[in-house]
């Protein structure tokens, strides 16, 4: 793979193992545009290695993401640079990847997650959490919809009923809530984090050919279910943010978003 290590995105490779880190620890990991863009990059020459056969992605800091960075949105805006049609554009071609991604995809949720930090975890093959971590879905709040397959997703995963209390109220679902229904598989105590690492060396003595086989009879059913469910919630999205109170609603979520 090319060297594409930057200050907000790092990586690593070791025995088949792909290793993203978010690191803007200052900002709670939360996502910029040329971020997405970069993520998407790597994933893209991962699938083309064939050294790589797995790809973990966690966070730095206490903080797995605050979801989308919407001050950098708001300095695109300043600049003139703002377009928010390619916003969306780019947002759905980062969940697309994440739908399609043939290689083992696993998240260390390393502490809180907001947003797309949250909605993005059930397209991942396997989910593990730190206790300090919660999940909470603001889009009511942002007059925004629910996006990375969340409409679909949470339903299925976590039942209609709290489903809706995640997208519509925002409810805020703690770590062990999130075992419990399933959005994690198991939890390890932030201090212990290692642990997750050492667990998932047990890869390497695996038959890669097997796993990568087993997840293609896994993820094929509803492949094409998430990527139409991705569209719909693009062109939702691109509707909402049309409104004339968007930008007041993000503006004002923001300001808020430092005592998450």
């Amino acid at each position: 793979m090319r060297n594409t290590n930057s200050s907000d995105i790092l990586y690593s490779v070791e025995n088949g193992m792909l290793k993203i880190v978010l690191n803007r620890p200052k900002k709670k990991n939360a996502i910029t545009i040329p971020m997405y863009k970069k993520i998407f990059q790597i994933l893209r020459e991962s699938i083309e290695d064939d050294n790589i056969y797995v790809t973990v992605l966690t966070g730095t800091g206490e903080f797995f993401s605050s979801g989308n960075d919407f001050s950098s949105l708001f300095t695109m805006q300043n600049t003139g640079n703002f377009d928010f049609t390619i916003v969306v554009n780019v947002f759905k071609e980062f969940v697309d990847m994440l739908i399609t991604y043939p290689k083992l995809l696993i998240a260390v949720v390393n502490g809180p997650a907001v947003g797309i930090g949250v909605t993005m975890l059930p397209l991942f093959d396997m989910v593990y959490a730190s206790h300090t971590a919660y999940f909470y879905t603001p889009f009511t709040k942002l007059g925004l919809v629910a996006e990375g397959c969340s409409s679909y997703t949470f339903p299925k995963i976590l039942g209609q009923s709290k489903a809706g209390d995640m997208l519509y109220l925002g409810y805020k679902m703690s770590a062990l809530e999130a075992k419990q229904y399933g959005l994690v598989s198991e939890l390890y105590k932030y201090e212990c984090l290692d642990e997750v690492w050492t667990y998932l060396k047990k890869l390497t003595d695996l038959s890669s050919k097997s796993i990568l086989a087993s997840k293609c009879l896994v993820k094929k059913w509803d492949q094409k279910i998430l990527l139409k469910v991705n569209s719909e919630e693009a062109t939702q999205i691109k509707k909402c943010i049309q409104s004339p109170d968007f930008l007041e609603n993000m503006m004002n979520f923001a300001s808020r978003k430092s005592k998450l």
